[in-house]
């Protein structure tokens, strides 16, 4: 299914004020995780259940994040769905950037201050692997749920009608 080209996150919006449950047309999906540790009251209702340090911490948090995913599925709830999505997504790429750096550092000295809030490396040198299989389960056990996911039917129909209604 082409989920057709979505308009730019916005970070303009205040986001301490803005309720995206009762304005969801202020919200944008975006690329990936982008506005998962901005979007309220989402953020408020997922974040104390994401966790990663071990797999069996991994597994409780992606099944409890996978719950709320349907939860507002069933309630029609795009933008709660697609936060626990979001979510989903961060638990694995930050589990697997601490199963290929123990330090959760991916590269050498500090992001300049011009660059600060961007991703990126900005010249700077990647560290060298240094795995963490516990942590490299963790991301497995978070990809499997994001998968499940980001194919979900209900989930794809509601993203469809998401971006005709408020993205076009």
């Amino acid at each position: 299914m082409n989920q057709g080209k979505s308009k730019a996150f916005n970070y303009e919006l205040d986001f301490r004020e803005t309720d995206f449950r009762k304005n969801p047309e202020l919200y944008r999906i975006g690329k990936g995780e982008q506005g998962v540790l901005l979007v309220e009251p989402y953020k408020s209702e997922i974040l104390p259940h994401w966790r990663f340090k071990t797999p069996e911490i991994a597994r409780e948090s992606s099944e409890h994040i996978y719950g709320l995913f349907l939860d507002y599925l069933r309630q029609n709830d795009f933008v709660g769905a697609d936060m626990a999505r979001k979510f989903l997504q961060m638990g694995y790429t930050r589990s697997r950037r601490y199963a290929n750096h123990r330090t959760g550092q991916k590269y050498k000295g500090s992001v300049p201050d011009d660059k600060k809030g961007q991703s990126g490396a900005h010249g700077r040198d990647q560290l060298p692997l240094d795995p963490d299989p516990v942590k490299a389960e963790s991301a497995r056990i978070f990809k499997e749920k994001w998968d499940q996911a980001k194919e979900n039917e209900t989930y794809k129909k509601l993203m469809a009608e998401f971006r005709a209604k408020y993205e076009s």
